[in-house]
């Protein structure tokens, strides 16, 4: 028995609602380094009307309790469509419908419309993070669902899945601090020439066109900058045609609740906002997560999104700037390719072994694609 650890055998419970967690029982599981898997964010969003069931998000968290005391836990979901998780395995519900079955609905344990590595499988130790694996296979089975899936997944979890639970990897690209950098300057330098002529060409244009920034957090920003910067996310979405998931209650639930984590980044002209980004803030770690723009100018994008967060950073300290999923045209501004993670787990063998032979041929192109995105690298020699 471990001590202080009640006499119970744990008991699997489903949660509808995070709200039926208290909030310091689920923060008790992780170290809050990340600020997704936050009870804040994950029950801000279901309480501000972010996850929709006609949107294919219906809360579904798995938990283990001895008595009253949480040991374990995992975000999790139930999902009618792959939308918003940005994994995507669109070719396997084709396949299950091709034969007849049904794909959805699937478990998936991840943060909704968050494509940030993080812990999927909150525990108090060892032995309940692998009790928990345990309980979401007993659901899986019991539920008589297709699959379940555990997204972006950070390297403590990796440890815990067997064989059974299909690796897949994707590639996102970070910005990761070297210590010998002190400022922006420092940065450029370790460029070559081109690449740092380039942002430089860039910056100036922002600033020609009379464009000036400044960085609030949360318990920093007015309602009209709350209100400017989710017109902003609202713009955006609405130009490529995709239905804005994130309310203003929530952006407003974000300032008020983690008000430190929340940074938003505001470009003016002539005092009067023309666009924003909006991140978050970890342990170590900026991430970039929207952004939109009333007015459009030459690299303004690349400022607001990418070399005001590495300032920022530069300041205090972080270590890695995460900007989003996806967009080589990051690597050019000093964002390298990274392997993400997520795991699978097939209930049907005969799709199990199918998709099992797929992941694998996707891993090798995976690997090559990052072996060659790397001789792209805008530095001299790669930092750290």
């Amino acid at each position: 028995e471990v001590p202080g650890r009640s006499p119970l055998m744990p008991e699997a419970r489903i949660h509808r609602a995070l709200s039926e967690i208290p909030a310091a029982a689920w923060d008790a599981l992780h170290d809050g380094r990340n600020p997704f898997v936050a009870h804040a964010f994950l029950s801000g969003l279901e309480a501000t009307g972010c996850l929709r069931d006609d949107w294919g998000w219906t809360p579904c968290h798995l938990a283990l309790w001895e008595g009253d005391l949480l040991v374990a836990a995992a975000p999790g979901s139930l999902k009618s469509n792959s939308h918003g998780e940005f994994v995507f395995d669109h070719a396997w519900s084709h396949a299950y419908a091709r034969h007849g079955l049904d794909y959805f609905p699937k478990w998936l344990g991840a943060v909704p419309y968050s494509p940030v590595t993080g812990p999927r499988l909150l525990a108090r130790d060892e032995a309940s993070k692998r009790a928990l694996l345990d309980a979401i296979e007993r659901f899986l089975q019991q539920s008589a669902l297709s699959s379940a899936h555990v997204n972006f997944h950070d390297a403590e979890d990796e440890a815990v899945f067997d064989a059974g639970w299909l690796l897949r990897e994707d590639i996102q690209y970070h910005w990761h601090h070297n210590a010998g950098w002190k400022d922006f300057e420092d940065f450029l330098g370790a460029m070559d020439h081109k690449h740092r002529k380039n942002i430089r060409q860039e910056r100036r244009k922002v600033r020609d066109a009379g464009i000036s920034f400044r960085i609030v957090h949360g318990d920093e920003a007015s309602e009209a900058y709350l209100a400017a910067m989710h017109g902003f996310y609202l713009q955006t979405f609405a130009e490529y045609g995709n239905s804005p998931a994130l309310t203003l209650d929530f952006i407003r639930h974000l300032a008020q609740e983690m008000p430190r984590q929340l940074v938003i980044v505001l470009a003016g002209r002539e005092s009067v906002p023309i666009a924003g980004a909006l991140c978050l803030r970890g342990g170590d770690t900026l991430y970039g997560r929207y952004w939109g723009a009333s007015e459009l100018h030459p690299g303004l994008h690349f400022e607001a999104c990418y070399y005001q967060g590495i300032e920022y950073c530069l300041r205090e300290g972080l270590a890695r700037f995460e900007p989003g999923a996806q967009g080589r045209h990051k690597i050019a501004r000093g964002f390298l390719p990274t392997l993400v993670h997520s795991r699978h787990r097939i209930a049907d063998p005969r799709f199990a072994e199918a998709i099992g032979a797929w992941c694998a041929e996707e891993r090798v192109s995976t690997r090559q694609q990052l072996r060659q995105l790397h001789a792209h690298s805008p530095f001299r020699a790669e930092p750290g």
